[in-house]
C-alpha cells in the first residue's frame, strides 16, 4: 500500500498523509527532527526510495526526517494495523513456547487438529491472513493461557 498523497498542515502542525485505508495526521512533534516556527518545513515529497510508503521532509535549517504509513497508523490506532502488530507480537510468542516446549510438532498438530502445512503456516510471522482465533488456539495447545490486559493509553 502507498501514499496516495501527502500535505503539511501548519494551523494544526501535523503531516497529513492519504492513504488507501484514509486519510491519517502524524503530528510535527512526534517527528525527528521537529519543525519549529524558526525552523519549518521548506519541502516535502512522497520518498520513492520507500517504496512510496513514507515521506521525506527537508527543513530550513537543511535537517531531514521521515515519516513512515506505518508511524502514522501506529499513531492514529488505525485498526487494521493495530490487529496485525497484535497477530505478529502473538506469533513471536508462539514461536518462542514452541521453541522451549517439550511437546513434538506432531502432538501440536493433532491437538490443533490441523495439517502440518496450516501449523506451519500459523509459526509464520509475516503471514497477516491468519486469524487471531487460530494463533490463540495454537498457543492453547503448547499449554499456555491467554490474558487479555486492557489498559489506558499514556
Amino acid at each position: 500500500m502507498r501514499i496516495e498523497s501527502a500535505r503539511l498542515n501548519n494551523r494544526r502542525r501535523v503531516f497529513e498523509l492519504v492513504t488507501p485505508r484514509g486519510e491519517f495526521a502524524y503530528p510535527y512533534s512526534k517527528a525527528d527532527p521537529v519543525p519549529t516556527r524558526s525552523d519549518p518545513v521548506v519541502e516535502m515529497f512522497i520518498d520513492e526510495e520507500l517504496a512510496g510508503q513514507g515521506i521525506t521532509y527537508r527543513l530550513r535549517s537543511g535537517r531531514e526526517g521521515l515519516v513512515l504509513m506505518d508511524m502514522a497508523f501506529d499513531y492514529n490506532r488505525e485498526p487494521a494495523y493495530m490487529r496485525d502488530a497484535l497477530l505478529y507480537r502473538l506469533t513471536i510468542e508462539a514461536q518462542d513456547r514452541l521453541a522451549a516446549s517439550a511437546l513434538s510438532h506432531r502432538e501440536i498438530i493433532r491437538r490443533l487438529g490441523t495439517s502440518p502445512a496450516q501449523f506451519y503456516r500459523l509459526l509464520d510471522q509475516t503471514n497477516y491472513r491468519k486469524s487471531v482465533d487460530k494463533v490463540l488456539a495454537l498457543l492453547q495447545a503448547l499449554d499456555c493461557d491467554v490474558d487479555l490486559v486492557v489498559t489506558a493509553r499514556p
